[in-house]
């Protein structure tokens, strides 16, 4: 019969929190505890934070604080040539969409969850409807990866994809009527 290990997790997570230690501790604010103490609490601040009203500056120093030192995000778009993939970091999301969120008054709510785990890692499809102060409005499915560390969650990376006339979301991705 083997052995078991003496550690609660595998040596290889134990190297990467000790590797990555010294960028974790670079963040320039540290968490809100109630946004990474529980999926529930770093998925409403993952959307929060991109949220709000005409003006209103977005909270890109809170948002760098729900994210695992090397998230991408990948973004799906579709092109008159067919899909585009763009792979960012956090901060160049941040940078590269701050503008037009807060100049068109966009909002993002969830509408939907599925959530599949197994010990400390988490896989979120997570369906949201989106908005802008004009009047136009979408659907789309976020899929996160996250990673509980011990002390609390991380996302590790996140994936998008909006819904278009011929990409309908499943129904199995909607609140129950």
């Amino acid at each position: 019969m083997r052995e078991a290990s003496r550690f609660p997790f595998p040596l290889f997570v134990l190297f990467l929190l000790a590797a990555t230690a010294p960028a974790r501790a670079q963040m320039t604010a540290p968490a809100d505890p109630a946004d990474v103490s529980s999926i529930d609490g770093i998925l409403n601040a993952f959307y929060e934070v991109v949220s709000g009203a005409p003006g209103v500056p977005r909270q890109w120093d809170r948002d760098a604080t729900l994210y695992w030192p090397g998230t991408v995000f990948t973004i799906l778009n579709e092109s008159p040539d067919g899909p585009t993939f763009h792979n960012v970091t956090p901060a160049e999301f941040a940078r590269e969409s701050d503008r037009f969120l807060v100049e068109s008054g966009f909002s993002e709510r969830e509408i939907h969850r599925e959530t599949h785990g197994f010990g400390r890692i988490a896989q979120v499809w997570s369906t949201y409807e989106w908005r802008t102060a004009d009047g136009r409005t979408g659907r789309g499915i976020n899929g996160l990866q996250l990673l509980q560390d011990g002390g609390r969650w991380w996302i590790t990376h996140a994936t998008w994809e909006n819904e278009t006339e011929d990409r309908a979301i499943p129904a199995d991705y909607l609140p129950d009527e």
